[in-house]
């Protein structure tokens, strides 16, 4: 067997090796996440869990806590929940306090009496938020993608223009994208002896962390690969630890 044709070959046996998108019961998001208790279950972040609702997810300290929507998405998978996030989200805030009673108007926040985090500066597309670009403010009520801390926008890149003044929200940043859409990147595969390294095009941008469509040169065979640097990514077991890991992060922060 000729060399490309082996790399071919184990390439294919790569993207077996990536782990298939798992279906299940769908779920949507609730527009207020609230825990009573300390422990984050899928109830209290979604609506229609069912059987599932009581699964923790997190543990609650202080009087909320920002979950990277990505770890909350294959929670929700592994106890066969299928949530679409087609509005992007990369941080769920979910706030303490107990619900309201059924038939019950929650208590109005009073104004000016909410802090919020608000962009210092106005920001262009694509750019890079350094932290005197953030400032906390008051406001009458706080979004519920809104994040609590700084460090959960900071490092981040504008998704678009951002207004200086605006309350920030989970939807206005995402990661950096080390990687363009077009691009030649190197895919690499490591599994139990078996390593490879090839070059795909990327079909679309992709920050370390994220995972992107990737089309091979040779045989324009289609796969997803998890970003691991500039020009670089990875399929196969090693690519679902990264995400996994880096998801666990998010998610502890």
């Amino acid at each position: 067997m000729s060399r490309l044709a082996r790399l071919a070959t184990l390439f294919a046996l790569a993207a077996a090796f990536a782990t298939p998108a798992l279906a299940g019961t769908a779920v949507t998001l609730k527009a207020d996440a609230v825990d009573d208790d300390g422990v984050v279950t899928l109830g209290e972040i979604f609506d229609g869990a069912g059987p599932a609702a009581r699964t923790p997810v997190a543990t609650r300290t202080g009087q909320s806590v920002m979950l990277s929507a990505q770890a909350v998405r294959l929670a929700a998978a592994r106890a066969g929940l299928d949530w679409a996030n087609a509005e992007g989200l990369r941080q769920i805030v979910v706030r303490g306090g107990a619900p309201s009673a059924a038939g019950q108007a929650a208590p109005a926040v009073s104004r000016g009496n909410v802090d919020v985090l608000t962009w210092a500066r106005s920001l262009a597309a694509g750019e890079v938020v350094q932290p005197q670009d953030v400032l906390w403010a008051k406001a009458a009520s706080a979004p519920g993608n809104a994040p609590r801390d700084p460090d959960a926008v900071v490092g981040l890149a504008a998704r678009h223009a951002l207004r200086a003044g605006a309350t920030i929200t989970g939807n206005d940043v995402a990661g950096v994208q080390v990687i363009k859409a077009n691009e030649i990147v190197t895919i690499t595969f490591d599994s139990e002896g078996v390593s490879l390294a090839l070059q795909a095009k990327a079909l679309s941008g992709g920050a370390v962390g994220e995972t992107i469509n990737v089309q091979n040169v040779t045989s324009k065979k289609v796969v997803q690969a998890v970003v691991t640097g500039p020009g670089q990514a990875a399929v196969g077991p090693a690519a679902e630890q990264l995400k996994l890991s880096n998801s666990t992060r998010y998610a502890l922060r």
